[in-house]
């Protein structure tokens, strides 16, 4: 099993599908004219590209150096992603006010499933090859 080329794909398939529910979002602000959904969307795909990005790194090192601690660390990724998530809306909501947070919410959530569903079936995939 090559760690290094399964994080590069792993970063690369989450770009890829952060990218397509972006577009997503802005067709949908296209068509519906919901300019609303633009800084969330932005927010909400950033978050996932640099938690993606953070999880592949780290889970690249501890599957090199101390592959035993996987089991630990896909407990604490899980963890660390909602705390973030958490930490995330939080700070939107303090900076924009509780009338913007259901757009957001929604908006967010749907980036969060999607990046935890693709983690889901990504490390699945990897652990059952090994």
């Amino acid at each position: 099993m090559d760690i290094d080329k399964l994080s590069k794909r792993y970063i690369k398939q989450e770009l890829y599908l952060t990218v397509a529910l972006f577009l997503i979002t802005l067709l949908v602000m296209r068509v519906w004219y919901l300019n609303e959904l633009l800084v969330p969307a932005i927010v909400s795909a950033a978050f996932s590209l640099v938690v993606a990005t953070a999880l592949a790194l780290i889970w690249r090192r501890v599957a090199k150096r101390s592959p035993q601690s996987l089991p630990t660390f896909f407990t604490a990724a899980s963890a660390f992603r909602m705390l973030l998530a958490l930490a995330v809306m939080f700070v939107y909501y303090l900076v924009n006010g509780r009338d913007a947070m259901l757009v957001f919410f929604l908006v967010f959530m749907a980036f969060y499933i999607a990046s935890l569903v693709h983690h889901s079936f990504f490390f699945a995939r990897v652990s059952s090859r090994s």
